[in-house]
């Protein structure tokens, strides 16, 4: 009968072992793999940093625009970006005139 609870004691405690090693296991799969996990974070960080470049680039988009509107302006009008505008609302072209079409990206 000693030998039935030794060896029942020595099962129970693998038993425990394997089951405290399962749940650890399963913690750390999920903290490396999980929605929060440490893949996630660098997939996050990459994601900040193409976002941070794209909004760089917009940035640098809207301060040339800014730039061509402030051209426009009443107050500080610029005569050459005024005949441009014109001439390309209008469709008017001089015959004399080299025209010089800038393709938008």
């Amino acid at each position: 009968m000693q030998t039935r609870s030794r060896l029942r004691t020595f099962f129970i405690a693998v038993l425990l072992y394997l089951v405290a090693g399962g749940v650890i296991g399963y913690f750390a799969y999920h903290a490396y793999n999980g929605d929060h996990g440490l893949m996630a974070k660098r997939n996050y960080e990459q994601d900040v940093l193409r976002l941070e470049g794209e909004l760089a680039a917009l940035k640098a988009q809207r301060r040339e625009m800014e730039n061509k509107v402030s051209l426009l302006d009443a107050r500080n009008l610029d005569p050459d970006m005024l005949d441009e505008q014109g001439r390309r609302e209008l469709d008017f072209i001089h015959v004399k005139d080299l025209v010089m079409i800038k393709a938008h990206n």
